[in-house]
């Protein structure tokens, strides 16, 4: 009616402003919770948990080819160790033979078959240069200490006077590793991963052998570090080696 004042208001606007602002803030901690759990669960999926179930049986059910793959190459958080654009090792040939005493020597032989050795797997492998070769050997051996053992024993070669020659080489008809045995062998390594040791054993294609200068060449140490390269190549292959199997494991 004119003239007639507007009653005042009872409040339920303002409530309803308040009501609303809460909701609104609890939307978005309902949003910002389920991105939070959404992120949570991507992250699950993307770690990886090692099957401790399957190491043990992991030689006998892998094929060949995902154990020793056609080449190798230092792997990454971008590349496996089998990825081609990280290549820097052939594969030449895969042994048939798994004995133990058939597939190492010496010491490493003797640590082996006492830590109860079951199967030792080899293949052969040449660099990218062609020029240097590599057997390398996965040994199968108990989980726990006997593995711990092993990779002490290799720990011990790796400063040796004169290292264990370690793996008996793989030779492969019609390839650069034709001529491939015992007394071309320069250098080993190896490491030790679960129920597995990794030995590596490396020699020259043309059968140059290291360690053997002749007269005053060969002092004053001089003869370790004609040594050296050959053991550090067999040692970072071994570790490449190492990792390859770990990720199989997953």
């Amino acid at each position: 009616m004119p003239g007639a004042q507007i009653p005042p208001s009872s409040g339920g606007g303002t409530a309803r402003k308040v009501i609303g602002g809460l909701l609104g803030v609890f939307g978005v901690l309902g949003m910002l919770g389920g991105g939070a759990l959404a992120a949570h669960a991507y992250s699950n999926s993307q770690q990886s948990i090692p099957n401790s179930a399957y190491g043990p049986t992991l030689w006998r059910n892998e094929t060949t080819e995902r154990l020793f793959p056609a080449t190798v190459g230092e792997p990454s958080n971008m590349h496996d160790a089998s990825d081609k654009k990280v290549a820097q090792w052939s594969r030449m040939g895969i042994s048939q033979e798994t004995s133990c005493s058939k597939a190492l020597s010496g010491k490493t032989e003797q640590t082996a078959e006492r830590l109860g050795c079951e199967a030792v797997l080899r293949a052969t492998y040449v660099d990218l240069t062609g020029e240097m070769l590599a057997t390398v050997a996965i040994i199968v051996v108990p989980e726990g200490t006997a593995s711990q053992e092993m990779g002490e024993y290799f720990d011990s070669q790796e400063h040796a006077d004169v290292p264990d020659a370690a793996v008996v080489p793989f030779a492969v008809p019609g390839t650069l590793a034709a001529k491939w045995q015992g007394n071309r062998r320069n250098g080993m390594g190896g490491e030790a991963l679960g129920g597995y040791a990794v030995a590596v054993t490396t020699g020259a294609v043309n059968g140059r052998t290291s360690g053997n200068l002749p007269g005053e060449f060969g002092d004053y140490g001089a003869n370790d570090e004609d040594r050296k390269p050959w053991m550090d190549t067999a040692n970072a292959l071994s570790k490449t080696f190492y990792i390859h199997l770990g990720n199989l494991e997953r």
